[in-house]
């Protein structure tokens, strides 16, 4: 393991429970197809603003990470973007946030948004959102940082991907027990609630089950 995430991200990250400051936020470029979409992230957008919670997501003024931005900016809320240096000189980067960090590369950026929020919330997207989201959910369950995930299940867009899980419960490769560590709400005040009151589990690695056969991720 390189010595700079083993002795200072690592240890960053692996905070106890707290107070929900900001939100990571993991989301599409595209807005898919049907109005539904943005307007739940706009809502959901407008609900964190409201509760004094920032937002801290991948940058972009386009598809649904537009919205997201764009809503909570109108809310008054804070929102945080972190982009490497490729997309701004792109032109996709939002210009009308709180604060863009400018990265290196989409490994530093995706450490950073991990540094800067309290929780991760998966909003409707492709690739480059399912990477992000099981990157942290399986740092959660490795016991690298202590902070809840979620699934913000607009429209059943989640649905195939939660049988998927089951499917891996089922056949024995993912855990019951770290199965239901992933929040799945579909309305914003439930989402928030969840977040706030998400208590971390037992590392998958831990000394509470290093006496036992290891547990399937």
């Amino acid at each position: 393991m390189a010595p700079l995430l083993r002795d200072h991200v690592f240890p960053a990250l692996r905070r106890e429970a707290r107070p929900l400051g900001r939100v990571t936020v993991f989301t599409g470029s595209a807005k898919g197809d049907s109005a539904v979409f943005a307007a739940k992230v706009a809502k959901l957008a407008g609900a964190f603003a409201a509760a004094g919670i920032g937002l801290v997501y991948g940058g972009g003024k386009v598809g649904l990470m537009g919205v997201l931005a764009d809503s909570a900016i109108a809310a008054g809320g804070e929102v945080l973007g972190v982009m490497p240096q490729a997309l701004v000189d792109g032109e996709i980067a939002h210009d009308g946030l709180t604060r863009l960090d400018v990265v290196p590369d989409m490994h530093v950026r995706k450490l950073r948004m991990a540094e800067l929020g309290d929780a991760f919330v998966a909003l409707p997207g492709g690739a480059g959102t399912l990477e992000e989201l099981f990157e942290a959910w399986t740092w959660q369950q490795l016991g690298i940082h202590t902070k809840p995930v979620a699934l913000y299940d607009i429209d059943g867009y989640w649905q195939p991907l939660l049988r998927a899980l089951d499917t891996m419960t089922e056949r024995g490769f993912l855990s019951e027990h770290f199965r239901s560590t992933l929040i799945v709400r579909d309305d914003p005040d439930d989402l928030l609630t969840a977040l706030t009151e998400w208590t971390p589990p037992a590392a998958k690695w831990s000394r509470q089950t290093a006496t036992v056969s290891p547990t399937p991720i």
